[in-house]
């Protein structure tokens, strides 16, 4: 009989508008059922995940388990990036989940924590992001998911300072309305490899996943470990392009698009005249100019069994 390997939970309580913190008990509790146990660590301000991994990781577990939303998952991904012999399962919390949706994590809490115990190991490509903070100094950071620079960054920033009370679609899809009514376009340069664009744009999405912004699937064709980005160019959109083309997004039917271009490569390389916003994984740590780097195979993540 095969050891269990040694597990480590990294709870995020305020994770679901604090709803995390106050299921954690009954979590724990079945997680124990289900035949998976292991010390937990709680996160107590933003950022501990990260350190709470990494020491997790240097002490030997084998999995961890990460409680919360994608938020949490970015963090921790921080702490372990290309560490070996460290698997990652999620039991998603959070409320736009996100990153989940590409792999087929479940939802559900006893599917989720069956598919940390017993699910296959899917090795995943990351993203190293290098921008300014926003103290102005030189700046990095992995992503797992998507990030992006631009209006979507704006967006998430409003999103997260909201309550999310309506859950993740409606909180996004709201504050998407709210920022593009006063979102001045930029003239953007991008490289991607060895090709540039330079034209007034929204955004730039450079996905790894598929999904951002509360279950927009953004990116439809983005593999996570084909070793290239999926990077979507999104133009100068007028209040009539949003209206008609925002819905397609949660299906994934909004490209091709007069007004937005995909381009692949493992580079990316972003500048404006004015600062832009920078967005990985939901969260807003700086702004432009930032250069993005595929790592590929860097991250050991649990997925359903096939």
């Amino acid at each position: 009989m095969n050891e269990s390997p040694r597990t480590v939970f990294l709870v995020n309580p305020a994770s679901e508008n604090g709803a995390t913190g106050r299921r954690w008990p009954e979590i724990a509790n079945r997680a124990s059922a289900a035949g998976l146990s292991g010390d937990a660590l709680l996160s107590e301000r933003p950022g501990h995940l990260t350190e709470l991994a990494r020491r997790a990781a240097d002490d030997g577990a084998e999995l961890l388990v990460a409680v919360g939303g994608d938020g949490t998952v970015h963090e921790v991904v921080n702490g372990i990036a290309g560490r070996a012999g460290v698997d990652l399962a999620i039991v998603p919390q959070g409320t736009g989940r996100d990153f989940v949706r590409t792999y087929g994590i479940p939802r559900g809490l006893d599917d989720a924590l069956r598919t940390a115990r017993d699910g296959g190991v899917r090795e995943i490509d990351l993203g190293r992001a290098r921008f300014r903070s926003w103290k102005g100094k030189p700046a990095e950071a992995y992503f797992a998911n998507i990030a992006s620079a631009g209006m979507s960054g704006a967006i998430a920033k409003r999103a997260n300072e909201t309550s999310k009370a309506l859950g993740g679609r409606a909180s996004y899809f709201w504050a998407t309305f709210a920022v593009f009514a006063r979102w001045r376009t930029s003239e953007i340069t991008v490289g991607v490899g060895e090709e540039t664009r330079r034209a007034r744009m929204h955004d730039v999405v450079v996905a790894n996943g598929r999904y951002f912004g509360g279950g927009m699937m953004i990116c439809p064709q983005a593999e996570p470990d084909d070793g290239i980005f999926d990077v979507l160019l999104i133009g100068n959109l007028t209040k009539r392009d949003l209206l008609f083309t925002l819905p397609k997004t949660y299906r994934g039917k909004h490209l091709p698009h007069p007004k937005a271009e995909l381009l692949r490569g493992s580079t990316v390389e972003i500048d404006a005249a004015e600062p832009l916003p920078v967005e990985l994984d939901g969260e807003q740590p700086g702004t432009t100019p930032a250069r993005f780097e595929l790592v590929p195979r860097a991250l050991r993540l649990r997925v359903p069994a096939l």
